[in-house]
Formats: structure tokens, C-alpha cells, sequence
């Protein structure tokens, strides 16, 4: 006797894009996964590619490993945590847990915890030991296929059918960018730079204003994206590549600096940047996965200005927000999204995306 509800016959096979290894990925076809207890299956609307995801691709030491550490990155598996589908299956219980049924569009959070370990037991489910990130364990198969699976235990939340794909699709980044800004305790009136604007960036943007600093600025190499900054909300632009980053800051703060600075570029020296750039006791946010070390001064974050340094890791507690003020509007997301292709050409859309010349976000559409 079947232990799960489905929407219909569905196919015993799909297409799924395969990481086997650094610049060795595949499209493929494997079997369709069956829900178990408590397990969601969803129909994939879309699956972003993010930066980590190429990087992965790559062969970056963070996933793959080096002399000093162990790889992070299990294989076979199917890539990709920035997605969104229609619930199509449901094992036993699961419909109860989640309040889900089949048809609803759903999402799970990038992270699925263990639940038991110190960090769960704190309620910093986003720091699990265990760690287990769609995409990248092969227990947490990712969204880069037709079918995706949601583990027992998975952080699922349904997510309203009239928001377009382009927007649902970008929860999880923006659940990330919204969380980031949090660890930037930004308060009214304070002046905030945010470097590096892509996705994440932009979705920072996004969440900053809504926070009503008192000077948002935002800054990058692309004039193109700095002007989609612009249009989600930041009241001023530093393209780095023409201007010093540091000198404009200061003359734009009576030569105080910054009250909150947030890392979003990947760039090892737009750290130092930003520890130039921050007033004495201000807040320094790292956000970005970084390809390579940096190498800083510490005298400027203890004895020189007493600085308040946050980390950012995923986007705890932030998607149900975010959800929220998509629907209602109030969080601006257009021009994110550039462009959307098929699975076969997902080769493509990493190389967009590792270049970022001519793209933002890209979507994969099964």
C-alpha cells in the first residue's frame, strides 16, 4: 500500500544536470525519487545558478578540498539551492507537517538541519554541524532537475502561487541578502555601503532600504548593475573601477566613514576596502564566499577603531520575511533576473555567470 499522495502518474525518469567532479558535470538521466515519510516532491519551476555553484564548478579548494582541508562536495550529486516548484508528491505526514498539498508551490531552505547537534539545539539551525546543503551532499540532491526531492526534516514553506517564477525563484538569495543586512544592525539614518552588487548585493539593496537609512550607497564595477541599484533603491553609486572607493566614501560622510559596510563582492582587497572604509566602531559585514585568502590589518578592526566584525552564512529565519514582502510588494527585485535558459544549456549559463559580463542572475528552467 502506497505511503505518499501524488498529482497524478509520474515519470519513473528524469533530466538532471550531475557534478561528478571540478569542470565535470553532466546532464543526465536518473530516477525520479519517491517520497518517503514526512518528504515533499516537488516539479522544478526553476533553479538559479549562484556563485558558490560556480565556484564549485570550477574546482574552488572551499568545496573540493587542499592540503590543509578536506572537501566539502559529495559525488555524484545534482546541483543547485536557489529553486522553486510545485508540490507533486507527498510521503506520509508530510502534508500535516508543512501544511502543503499537492499543486502548492513550495521551497525549502537552502539548509537541511540535523536537529541535534549544539548549534540546532541554540537555534542556529543555519550553522548545523552536519551541514548539509542542497546541491552539494548527496543526501540533499539539489534543484538543478526536473524533480526535486525535500528530506524529513527539510525547513519547506509554501509560497503563493500568483509571485512570477523570476521572483519566487530569488527567495533564497534574498532570504541570504536579507539576513546579512540584519547582522549589519542598520538603523535609521545610518550610512551603509554595500560592495559588490550581483544578486546578492542587489538583494541587499533591496532589504537595506527598506530599513530607511540615512545614505545608501552602492558599489561595483558595472555601471549596469550599479544603475539596477539605483532603481532598487540606493541614493548613491562608486563604480570601483574609475573612483577611489575609500576617498569617496569619506567625502560623502564628512570624512567619518561609513556606520555599516557589507562584503558582497567575493574580492579579497574589498575587504581592506571596507575596513578603511567604516567609521570608528562602525559595523563590518563578510558575506562572500571567497576564492582565495586576504591578508588585513588588525589593528584597524581592535586598537585603531574598535570595529564590530559580523559574519553572514545563509538566510535563517528570513524566507517566510521575504516571501511576505515579495507578495506585498514591498521588496523590488526587477532586473535581477537577466536571463533564463534550459537545463542543456546549463555549461552556458555557468560561464555567464563566472564571467559577469553580460548576466546577473540566471535561471534554469527544466
Amino acid at each position: 500500500m502506497a505511503t505518499f499522495e501524488e498529482r497524478g502518474a509520474l515519470p519513473a525518469t528524469m533530466r538532471a544536470i550531475r557534478c561528478c567532479g571540478p569542470e565535470d558535470y553532466r546532464l543526465a538521466t536518473v530516477s525520479v525519487p519517491t517520497p518517503g515519510p514526512g518528504e515533499v516532491l516537488i516539479k522544478v519551476d526553476a533553479c538559479g545558478i549562484c556563485a558558490s555553484d560556480v565556484k564549485c564548478f570550477m574546482g574552488a579548494s572551499l568545496f573540493w578540498g587542499d592540503e590543509t582541508k578536506a572537501g566539502y562536495v559529495q559525488t555524484p550529486v545534482t546541483p543547485g539551492h536557489e529553486f522553486i516548484g510545485t508540490v507533486v508528491a507527498l510521503g506520509e505526514g508530510a502534508a500535516k507537517k508543512y501544511g502543503l498539498a499537492l499543486g502548492d508551490r513550495a521551497i525549502s531552505e537552502q539548509i537541511v538541519p540535523c536537529g541535534s547537534c549544539r548549534a540546532c539545539a541554540r537555534g542556529q539551525y543555519h550553522l548545523c554541524d552536519v551541514n548539509q546543503i542542497y546541491g552539494f551532499r548527496t543526501v540533499v540532491q539539489g534543484g538543478m532537475a526536473e524533480y526535486m526531492l525535500f528530506p524529513a526534516g527539510a525547513l519547506n514553506h509554501r509560497v503563493p502561487q500568483d509571485l512570477p517564477i523570476a521572483h519566487a525563484a530569488l527567495i533564497e538569495p534574498l532570504a541570504c541578502s536579507m539576513h546579512a543586512v540584519d547582522r549589519g544592525r542598520l538603523e535609521f539614518g545610518d550610512v551603509c555601503v554595500i560592495a559588490g552588487v550581483g544578486t546578492l548585493g542587489l538583494g541587499m539593496v533591496a532589504c537595506a532600504r527598506l530599513k530607511n537609512p540615512g545614505l545608501l550607497v552602492a558599489v561595483d564595477m558595472s555601471d549596469e548593475r550599479l544603475q539596477i541599484a539605483k532603481n532598487l533603491g540606493a541614493d548613491a553609486t562608486i563604480n570601483a573601477s574609475r573612483a577611489d572607493v575609500v576617498q569617496e566614501i569619506l567625502a560623502l560622510t564628512e570624512g567619518y566613514g561609513c556606520d555599516v559596510y557589507i562584503e558582497a563582492t567575493g574580492h579579497p582587497e574589498a575587504v581592506n576596502q571596507g575596513l578603511l572604509a567604516v567609521r570608528k566602531g562602525g559595523n563590518f559585514v563578510e558575506f562572500s564566499v571567497m576564492k582565495e585568502p586576504t591578508c588585513s590589518d588588525w589593528t584597524l578592526i581592535g586598537d585603531s577603531k574598535e570595529l564590530n566584525v559580523y559574519g553572514a552564512h545563509l538566510g535563517p529565519f528570513c524566507y517566510p520575511k521575504v516571501i511576505d514582502y515579495l507578495q506585498r510588494g514591498l521588496l523590488k527585485v526587477d532586473g535581477i533576473v537577466t536571463h533564463e535558459l534550459t537545463l542543456e544549456d546549463y555549461e552556458k549559463g555557468f560561464r555567464m555567470v563566472a564571467s559577469g559580463k553580460e548576466s546577473i542572475k540566471v535561471l534554469l528552467r527544466p
